[in-house]
């Protein structure tokens, strides 16, 4: 019997041997049961929020690219790898699609509704970690790129931004690293949640590069994969 692989699957294949091999470098301290979560306490369940949704299609590029897209491919990406790593996770949308309530009339309702519901969704799950996926613009410097976690002001929230930027650096900010950042109180999202929240803006839309940069399956992999190994080195130095 012959067996035809794709390309794209030995790749792939290829890549997750990778990512597990470097992951349990990053990862192994001399004991056979690594934990992400102190013993005898519940496992932390990941959540993953791909932002806006629907017909907020948050930033958008030049040439048309919508930001809510490109966060839910790339989310998608992410909730993969932590699953296979073995984490808990929830995504508060698997789809183009917003997370209001239904029967709404104007957009700043459905945009207020959709925001509590992710709050609420966050609240429900205990212990929780919000990462929130994210693109930039900045129109008035098209040459701004690259990738940067910010963090909120819950308990455990900076160290794992850190993690999860020192990753980004490696893999995304090769010529520019950057620093993570606290998250203002102007974010409604990330203000009102009770568990440790991390926003990653992924690259800018402004910079024409970058953005085709972000439409390859392969660079959102990259992407997805530093989120998943700062993350996952984050919550074993914490725990």
């Amino acid at each position: 019997m012959v067996i035809l692989l794709r390309k794209r699957d030995v790749l792939l294949t290829v890549f997750f041997c990778c990512f597990f091999a470097g992951l349990s470098a990053v990862l192994w301290k001399g004991t056979s049961l690594p934990a992400f979560s102190p013993a005898g306490e519940e496992p932390v369940i990941v959540i993953v929020d791909p932002g806006h949704g629907g017909e907020d299609g948050g930033a958008v590029s030049a040439e048309g690219v919508k930001e809510s897209q490109l966060n839910l491919e790339i989310s998608l990406r992410l909730n993969d790898l932590l699953r296979f790593a073995g984490q808990r996770t929830v995504m508060t949308r698997m789809e183009d699609v917003s997370t209001c309530d239904e029967g709404l009339n104007t957009i700043r309702q459905r945009k207020v509704s959709d925001l509590k519901n992710r709050v609420a969704l966050v609240n429900e799950q205990t212990p929780a970690v919000l990462l929130s996926i994210h693109q930039n613009s900045l129109p008035s410097s098209p040459a701004t790129h690259g990738a940067q976690a910010f963090y909120n002001r819950q308990e455990g929230a900076e160290a794992l931004a850190e993690s999860i930027q020192s990753a980004l650096n490696a893999a995304a900010n090769t010529e520019n690293g950057k620093r993570a950042g606290k998250i203002p109180d102007s974010i409604y999202l990330m203000k009102n949640i009770t568990a440790p929240g991390i926003l990653v803006e992924c690259g800018f839309l402004s910079n024409s590069a970058e953005t085709g940069q972000l439409q390859d399956p392969a660079y959102q992999l990259r992407l997805a994969s530093a989120i998943a190994a700062g993350y996952l080195r984050g919550a074993y130095e914490t725990s």
